[in-house]
């Protein structure tokens, strides 16, 4: 888990996912702890505008905390606690990384159970004719449906409590789920009973989440870490957080750049990036005073409800794999691609078909 002053911020990102601990921590040659650099650090850059190729020292943290090897893991552990910190170096007398405390790790700590709430609802127009007989969410990536493909991947993450928003063909699904044991998972069903957009089926969540939970079109394949985002929604202190993917466009024309009436220069064929709303969020439990019974609610309207009250909204960047399977060639894609992306998680669960 550690990196060089002289590293990238790719780098960093690499290391911290080898790592799988949202951390890499920056040492200099003999070993001394000179700054950390954790995921939210480096997604907080990238909303910022710092590449991916610029050195870490762009996104990382000198003023850390550490404790020494002397005051051991019970100080270390109590830091976290009172400063809502995830982890903590652990240094010689000399200034040395000789180990890196993480309070998901440390006994008696409960296992935080996260609500996952799928949409899974949606026509599937685009992919007619296949969706005329089953839902998009159950058309087949190698030899599982892509809601299962989303179902093993947070349950490899850790999550394990899910609920799965129905309406098309909803019983092909609620079939081939049930409750969800045999995936070593709990799930429960809302059922629409008329469109209702992609937030408006949260009013049918009958037990009101306690702690923030992740909401996901049941039309996607990701593979950002969900623990990162549940952090980076709780360090923002955001009522929502919306995920977010790179979208470059390019202008197929010279574009000019005029200043009173005079040609100032010329671009030839320009690629602009924009962010845009990737189909997964987190919300805090107050996000649903914003949700009306019955209603048909789009999550950008959500959104806009929650800023227009004063709380906050964050915005995770994505860098990892994601792919959004509206059209044909998109679900051509996730199939050439899920050897590569998918397939060794899924051989790795014990869950039997």
């Amino acid at each position: 888990m550690t990196i060089s002053e002289a590293a990238t911020v790719r780098e960093a990102m690499e290391t911290i996912d080898r790592g799988a601990r949202q951390i890499a921590v920056v040492v200099d040659a003999d070993g001394r702890l000179l700054a950390t650099v954790t995921d939210g650090d480096i997604r907080r850059g990238l909303l910022r505008g710092v590449g991916l190729d610029a050195p870490v020292t762009e996104v990382m943290h000198t003023k850390f905390t550490s404790v020494s090897e002397a005051e051991g893991y019970e100080v270390a552990l109590g830091l976290m606690k009172a400063r809502g910190l995830h982890q903590m170096p652990i240094v010689d007398d000399m200034g040395r990384l000789i180990d890196l405390a993480l309070i998901d790790e440390m006994p008696g700590l409960k296992r935080r159970d996260t609500k996952v709430v799928l949409m899974a609802g949606g026509l599937g127009t685009r992919l007619r004719p296949m969706t005329e007989t089953v839902p998009k969410p159950m058309l087949p990536i190698g030899d599982r449906p892509i809601l299962e493909l989303i179902l093993h991947n947070f349950i490899d993450q850790g999550f394990h409590n899910f609920t799965i928003a129905l309406n098309y063909k909803g019983n092909i699904i609620r079939k081939h789920f049930g409750d969800g044991s045999r995936f070593n998972a709990s799930i429960e069903y809302v059922e629409e009973t008329k469109r209702m957009g992609t937030a408006g089926a949260l009013s049918l969540i009958s037990d009101r989440p306690e702690k923030p939970f992740i909401v996901m079109n049941g039309d996607l394949l990701t593979a950002i870490p969900f623990n990162a985002l549940m952090r980076f929604h709780e360090e923002t202190e955001a009522m929502g957080t919306m995920c977010a993917r790179d979208y470059p466009m390019q202008v197929p024309y010279g574009v000019i750049e005029v200043e009173d009436s005079m040609l100032q220069r010329i671009v030839e064929k320009p690629t602009y990036s924009h962010f845009v709303n990737a189909g997964i969020y987190v919300l805090s439990p107050e996000a649903l005073d914003h949700v009306m019974a019955d209603e048909t609610l789009d999550m950008p309207t959500l959104f806009e409800r929650i800023m227009s009250g004063g709380a906050k909204a964050s915005v995770f960047p994505i860098q990892e794999y994601w792919m959004d399977i509206g059209r044909h060639e998109d679900l051509e894609r996730a199939r050439t691609e899920y050897h590569e992306v998918f397939q060794p998680a899924i051989q790795g669960s014990s869950t039997d078909d």
